[in-house]
């Protein structure tokens, strides 16, 4: 086979998958805030304890952000409690997150922001956002 019809079938089967992706992403119709790497954010997450279930506010710093806005996407938030810096990734399409709020915006020049793991006290910080606009377009509101 010439390597133009080989290229083509692999682009078209690309196209169906990120099809594929979208109407699932729709399907789910959760919505989501415009967030990145930076922005301090509360994710109010279902937890099932014996036959009750009750919301938990989780509530730090999103160090990483994965997968893009597909059915596979992911973030992980870190906090300090009490002298300890945990981290927790939570897939971002679950149907165990009932809100994600942003409390601040952060002014970072970085996606990923590991470095923050061997920081401690001021050397910690981020830096506010002063000037937000949210990406004109989008669908996606904040949440209150």
């Amino acid at each position: 086979m010439p390597a133009d019809l080989i290229r083509g079938r692999e682009e078209n089967d690309m196209n169906m998958i990120e099809q594929l992706e979208a109407e699932q992403v729709r399907e789910l119709a959760t919505r989501i805030p415009d967030f990145k790497a930076g922005d301090s954010i509360r994710v109010g997450y279902k937890i099932v304890e014996g036959t009750r279930s009750r919301v938990q506010n989780y509530e730090g710093v999103c160090i990483s952000r994965k997968g893009g806005d597909g059915v596979g996407a992911s973030f992980t938030v870190r906090k300090i409690s009490f002298g300890e810096g945990v981290e927790r990734v939570f897939p971002l399409h679950s149907t165990n997150i009932e809100s994600i709020t942003v409390i601040r915006r952060g002014r970072v020049r970085r996606a990923k922001l590991y470095y923050l793991r061997s920081r401690r006290g001021k050397s910690a910080r981020i830096a506010e956002k002063t000037n937000y606009r949210p990406r004109s377009g989008s669908k996606t509101e904040e949440q209150d």
